[in-house]
């Protein structure tokens, strides 16, 4: 269920800025490797901080975040877990757990981080190959859902052994929240935090709004900034975009996407491309936007009219495979679509 991380920054890193004589905010950055992809960081400079001094405080918190919630560490608290050892959970764990529980909840239980051993199965995942059968995931699907797993005293209590997590579409959120709390905690007024295409904001650049690109959902858009679907400007608010055209495979003629319907046990298959959440904070992005792709267009509408603390931008197609847009009206004028037909 591991999101699709298509956003690119619309952003210039630049050192200083003057203009008509006034004194404008020292806009520093700097970028980086985590987690088996990038990040890139934004901030007004209003405390001194060298990027050097700040990028040594963010890599130590994404190492710690690393060796807590990676599928892909084999030491991390959640790789511990999955393969029942003793361990106690720490912060991180323990908060993505609390909030995908949460969200799990509000969707229905179309966003489910027990759907791991279906990842795996269907060959997406750490070590994955694809080892498919309608036997098999009649039999996994009996592990799949979260009022079969619970923390209690800080120790995972399953209901099979076998059960498994996969918090890949909502942990690189919450990567980013956690690094926007330690910026929070510097002083740092202005900011925006990107991980994996993850984003948040904080105040303003400049006095204007961060702006956002949005890739166009198109198959093998692989070159992030290249074929843009539209441009968002947020302040104050996180944002996350799934969709279903960089991480597939093709056999036989069949597509078969990333994103994992917990419901059917089988990838989603709707005409949403992509959705584009916008949260206060970036899990809750992360973890919606997965859920929509699993919802289809509709039932994403329907639910975003529903929760009036979020807003869309949703992406699909029609009968005739061509592209079209709905978006939330307090988002009509914070977009600029982009024609790249």
């Amino acid at each position: 269920m591991k999101s699709v991380r298509i956003i690119t920054f619309l952003v210039i890193l630049v050192l200083a800025i003057t203009s008509c004589g006034l004194k404008k905010p020292d806009i520093q950055g700097f970028r980086g490797f985590t987690q088996g992809t990038t990040y890139s960081i934004l901030y007004d400079n209003n405390r001194n901080i060298t990027p050097d001094e700040l990028r040594e405080k963010v890599e130590k918190v994404l190492h710690n975040f690393d060796m807590s919630l990676s599928n892909y560490n084999d030491s991390s608290v959640i790789s511990r877990m999955n393969r029942n050892e003793f361990v106690v959970s720490d912060r991180y764990f323990t908060e993505v757990f609390e909030k995908s529980l949460r969200i799990w909840k509000m969707t229905g239980g179309a966003f489910d981080i027990t759907v791991a051993p279906l990842v795996t199965a269907w060959g997406f995942g750490p070590d994955a190959h694809k080892n498919f059968s309608e036997s098999k995931r009649d039999s996994l699907m009996k592990l799949v859902g979260m009022q079969k797993i619970s923390l209690k005293d800080g120790r995972l209590v399953k209901s099979n052994p076998a059960i498994k997590l996969d918090v890949n579409a909502i942990a690189q959120g919450y990567s980013v929240d956690v690094v926007c709390s330690l910026f929070d905690e510097l002083g740092i007024k202005n900011y925006l935090i990107e991980i994996g295409g993850e984003v948040r904001a904080k105040g303003t650049k400049g006095g204007d709004l961060w702006k956002i690109g949005i890739d166009k959902p198109v198959d093998n858009n692989m070159s992030p900034g290249e074929n843009l679907q539209a441009v968002i400007r947020i302040g104050d608010k996180a944002l996350s975009t799934s969709g279903n055209y960089r991480k597939f495979y093709v056999e036989n003629g069949i597509k078969y996407s990333h994103t994992i319907d917990p419901h059917t046990g089988n990838p989603a298959k709707n005409t949403l491309l992509s959705a584009t959440i916008i949260a206060d904070d970036c899990s809750t992005a992360d973890g919606i936007a997965t859920a929509c792709m699993v919802m289809g267009k509709d039932a994403s509408i329907e639910f975003i009219n529903q929760h009036h603390e979020l807003a869309a931008y949703l992406v699909y197609s029609d009968d005739a495979g061509n592209f079209l847009t709905w978006s939330s009206d307090r988002l009509k004028d914070l977009i600029s679509e982009r024609d790249n037909e």
